[in-house]
């Protein structure tokens, strides 16, 4: 990062009502830099607020009910803006803790703040807010006529509740704004939707709707609305009429651009974004550029919705996987890499029949030529034909055992299978010895349906503590 003295783009003296939150990284134990976690609080932010986690990494999760981020990468981010907003006297939120919002998320989360108290001297009020739901609650709901599909799943089942590992609520920023108002000074809360931190520091402050909810979707990923996707965060400003966008690096630049780009992310509608309490529209916003680096916005406005939702999500066991890699060099294989695909999938399902006696119905088995068209598929635009291509096999089926027999019927195939007419066996090159990686359960989300609410908070259920260091 570079020198900032010279800098004249920081917030200016606040005429009326705003509010200032720091954003300073997309997900908690990505990496947080001291430094402009210090920039930001010298400009004056009122509040640190964080995302921990996501689906964007699949269900397994949430179905296992464990965390993607290392302990060692979220304890030292943690540590940077508990210990900054401590000394600040500032509040720090934390949503969907865990990677997936499970209430252990939250309990691991929580104790490691604990060790940082200890290590740091720091007291605190902590607020914990569980988003896990019990497979009887959802069931109640159902009985009720409270639950609703979102496309493309179609309507819920008792069945399919009941095979969930489990269920979280995405919750919006009703639960986080009642725990700022109690007085907490660290907010971990389960799963959350990811503009709930930000909207729940501002909309507890009483700043409208509109700008508050269209900021927080903007800096939901730090500096993903900036030049420097990986830069050193973003303070934003809000108030009634819109919102400010100040990058924490100096490098880095908030343009019009790259801030109205950020409402096409992980979004069908590029004006229109859903959350439980009602619907942000942005498709009247102004995008100024202040100055080189600063860029302001206007203009959004937030329909309160007639019925509240929340969205339900839930994670199930879908069978047991084994995966194999081999790695394809033989130029006439990879010239014909489509025939030698099907070839592989009709030899593969013979030889299990008659080896397993299983039809294809009863396990699961695919190839994915990475190199070739593992990603697009029967998308994938033609062209040459690539120097050399890893293929994924996987298999997946109701045991470990199973699977794992399936890969190694496959074994032989994915070392030396020819294309029809080949009077010679090619050889390939397995990435590991032995060729079979075991990966145990594989879990598939089964949730994709929206509940009915009274109050936005019902769903979730919040615990306060004072922490101080342990003897």
């Amino acid at each position: 990062m570079t020198s900032h003295d010279d800098v004249t783009n920081d917030p200016q003296p606040r005429d009326g009502d705003s509010v200032r939150v720091i954003f300073p990284i997309g997900m908690l134990g990505g990496g947080i830099s001291e430094e402009t976690v210090a920039r930001g609080i010298s400009l004056g932010a009122d509040a640190i607020a964080v995302d921990g986690g996501s689906t964007d990494s699949g269900p397994h999760y949430l179905g296992a009910g464990i965390a993607k981020t290392s302990r060692g990468s979220l304890k030292s981010d943690l540590r940077t803006i508990l210990v900054a907003g401590r000394r600040a006297g500032i509040p720090v939120v934390v949503t969907t803790c865990g990677t997936s919002g499970t209430d252990s998320g939250v309990e691991w989360v929580a104790g490691i703040a604990q060790e940082i108290a200890d290590e740091e001297a720091l007291t605190f009020t902590l607020a914990k807010i569980y988003s896990e739901l019990t497979r009887e609650s959802v069931l109640a709901a159902l009985a009720d006529g409270r639950i609703a599909s979102l496309e493309p799943a179609g309507p819920l089942t008792a069945e399919t509740v009941g095979r969930c590992e489990h269920i979280v609520g995405l919750m919006g920023h009703v639960p986080i704004a009642e725990a700022l108002a109690a007085g907490a000074d660290l907010v971990l809360t389960g799963r959350a939707s990811d503009t709930a931190s930000v909207a729940g520091i501002a909309l507890e402050r009483g700043i409208a709707a509109g700008p508050t909810w269209h900021a927080a979707k903007t800096v939901e990923c730090g500096s993903q609305c900036t030049t420097d996707p990986l830069g050193g965060g973003v303070l934003v400003e809000i108030d009634d009429a819109g919102f400010s966008i100040h990058p924490l690096d100096d490098t880095s630049a908030a343009t019009p651009m790259t801030v109205a780009a950020h409402m096409l992310y992980e979004n069908a509608d590029p004006f229109r974004l859903r959350e439980p309490s009602g619907t942000l529209d942005t498709s009247a916003a102004v995008y100024t550029a202040v100055d080189e680096r600063v860029t302001r916005v206007e203009g959004s406005v937030f329909e309160e919705a007639a019925q509240p939702t929340i969205k339900l999500e839930g994670a199930a066991i879908g069978g047991y996987e084994t995966v194999s890699l081999v790695g394809i060099r033989d130029p006439h294989i990879l010239a014909h890499m489509d025939a030698w695909l099907e070839r592989f999938a009709g030899e593969l399902a013979r030889r299990v029949r008659t080896h397993l006696g299983l039809e294809e119905g009863q396990y699961d088995a695919e190839l994915r030529a990475y190199g070739h068209n593992a990603v697009l598929g029967a998308l994938e635009p033609d062209g040459e034909p690539p120097r050399e291509a890893g293929v994924l096999f996987r298999s997946r089926a109701a045991d470990q055992a199973t699977a794992t027999a399936i890969a190694k019927i496959a074994n032989p195939l994915m070392l030396h299978l020819p294309l029809e007419g080949m009077t010679h066996l090619p050889s390939f090159a397995f990435a590991t010895s032995p060729a079979e990686i075991d990966r145990g359960a594989s879990y598939e989300f089964v949730l994709q349906h929206t509940i009915d609410v009274d109050d936005e908070g019902e769903l979730f259920r919040a615990e306060y503590q004072e922490v101080a260091p342990r003897a």
